[in-house]
């Protein structure tokens, strides 16, 4: 069969996984220094889904992963996809609450956990009535007899493979949950072909082939990692490399030692690399290129030639994947590219409505095509309807359109400050505070005003052996920010809170608010 007529055909994970193995059997995915090829992957998944329909789950029956990256993860998540079950993976370092509501809330039966964190996962389960299995994987002692049944995840692979049992593509594969920074986390449905989807744009986007040799150091219960480096790679028969942890000051040095060719980045690594101290073998590595959102324009053109590398940016969400890219061909620096081939886009003001090309508003999304994006928010359908009111679905991302379509990302809806009755991005003042020498990290935020509506703060980590002095770097902003915009306050801070995907978890900072030692610019003014 033609890749052009494979890529026409709409199959469930387990098919298409099954296809691919065929075609690119050797190829393998590592993790950790532990490596699996897609073939032995096909194999234990077709053994994992056996095992989990021996607990007498049925097709949509939910199960959770609270797992790291590991093979063992790999081989859970396909079988489970397999068997026709909905994964819901989970951050294993997130906070016992967070932890339980989404048990709790994706109503899962089956919970699969490592054994370092067996003891946890049991409390965490002890009161939810739905969970009937824990699934352990890496051995351990089994503990006391429970309320629900403990199985070793070797005994679920143990099983021989049956019979392969058809899945509908447009069926739910998994529930990813949103970070929930503003409120409860919201459970993503995507399905099959959604995910499939996703992993052929990517290959389609960035040119991989079996010759390619990708990185990630991005969680599997993160989309990024799972769809654009995972799936990716087995689509194209190329290798992956994964670490659970990014290191900028070894990150070029990894890419020597494993041969990478593409890597996957977003949040603040890009910032972090380029802040990194100039080698003479910068650009002595065989990466070509790299994939993802946002690095910052100022820097954009200094850290390819600086690198050596090629960027490829774009915009998307958990809900709708990739919705604008910027081809090679095609690149507009400063912007996350124009309308991808699957998506509508439009920018409209607070009443719905469309404003003009270079105005600032909510992005809105539509699919083109079946099968592109998310099926609503699991168990929540007020927040499905608010999202998708007026047959556009709502972001929560303000940006710009310009005359010729490209898209231009400001901030978070709800990451804009608004101060003397002005809206403030914050992504433009971290640009320009984050422009200093001495800064290695910011944040910029807003905090409660005694007068009304907020007040300017950055949170900024200094560069290693740098003394940041508050007055200089506001200083620094004179100028480049209109005059609202320069913040009040400026905290220096040893690190930023970060969650695994390198994004700054602003509402712990919002939380703090002015803290003792933060500096105000306007002390003994009032």
């Amino acid at each position: 069969m033609s890749p052009t007529t494979l890529e026409q055909r709409q199959l469930s994970i387990g098919a298409w996984l099954a296809n691919a193995a065929g075609r690119h059997p050797h190829a393998t995915i590592g993790i950790e220094g532990h490596a699996v090829s897609v073939a032995a992957l096909d194999a234990a998944a077709g053994r994992a889904a056996a095992g989990f329909r021996a607990l007498g789950l049925a097709p949509g029956d939910r199960v959770c992963l609270v797992m790291p990256a590991s093979t063992e993860a790999l081989h859970a998540w396909f079988g489970l996809a397999k068997a026709g079950l909905v994964e819901v993976p989970l951050n294993p370092a997130g906070g016992s609450e967070l932890l339980r509501y989404c048990i709790e809330q994706s109503g899962a039966t089956v919970v699969v956990c490592d054994a370092g964190r067996e003891a946890m996962v049991r409390e965490l389960i002890r009161d939810v009535e739905a969970v009937r299995y824990l699934v352990v994987a890496g051995g351990g002692t089994p503990k006391a007899a429970a309320r629900v049944d403990r199985l070793a995840f070797e005994d679920v692979l143990a099983h021989p493979e049956g019979p392969v049992h058809e899945v509908d593509p447009a069926s739910a594969a998994v529930i990813l949950y949103t970070s929930g920074t503003t409120g409860p986390p919201k459970g993503v449905l995507l399905s099959h072909r959604a995910n499939i989807n996703l992993a052929r744009h990517t290959t389609r986007l960035l040119g991989y082939t079996a010759n390619d040799r990708l990185y990630s150091v991005f969680p599997l219960y993160h989309s990024n990692a799972r769809y654009c480096s995972v799936m990716a790679a087995i689509e194209a028969g190329a290798d992956l490399v994964m670490h659970r942890r990014f290191s900028a000051s070894r990150f070029w040095d990894i890419c020597r030692e494993h041969g990478i060719t593409a890597f996957n980045y977003q949040g603040a690594m890009m910032s972090i690399l380029h802040k990194q101290p100039p080698r003479p073998d910068d650009a002595d590595h065989p990466v070509r290129l790299g994939f993802g959102a946002p690095c910052p324009p100022e820097i954009f053109a200094d850290f390819e030639r600086r690198f050596g590398v090629r960027l490829t940016e774009i915009y998307g969400s958990t809900e709708v994947s990739i919705v604008t890219d910027m081809p090679p061909g095609d690149r507009r620096i400063g912007t996350a590219g124009n309308e991808s081939e699957n998506y509508q886009v439009a920018i409209v003001d607070d009443q719905d409505q469309p404003v003009p090309s270079g105005t600032t508003g909510e992005i809105v999304v539509r699919p083109k095509k079946p099968g592109w994006m998310f099926d609503g928010y699991h168990r929540m359908p007020g927040a499905t309807a608010e999202s998708w009111r007026n047959l556009w679905f709502h972001t929560g991302d303000r940006g710009q359109l310009d005359d010729d379509g490209f898209l231009t990302f400001v901030d978070r809806v709800k990451d804009s400050i608004r101060r003397r009755g002005e809206n403030i991005s914050s992504w433009e003042i971290e640009r320009v505070v984050g422009g200093h020498p001495d800064v290695a990290q910011v944040a910029a935020y807003g905090v409660p005003s005694t007068l009304s509506e907020e007040e300017v703060m950055v949170a900024v980590v200094p560069r290693e052996g740098r003394i940041l002095d508050p007055a200089v770097l506001i200083g620094h902003c004179g100028g480049a920010l209109t005059s609202f915009a320069v913040p009040r306050f400026v905290r220096i801070v040893n690190a930023l809170p970060m969650t695994p995907s390198q994004r700054v978890e602003k509402y712990r900072l919002r939380a703090e608010g002015v803290t003792e030692g933060t500096w105000d610019s306007q002390a003994g003014t009032q």
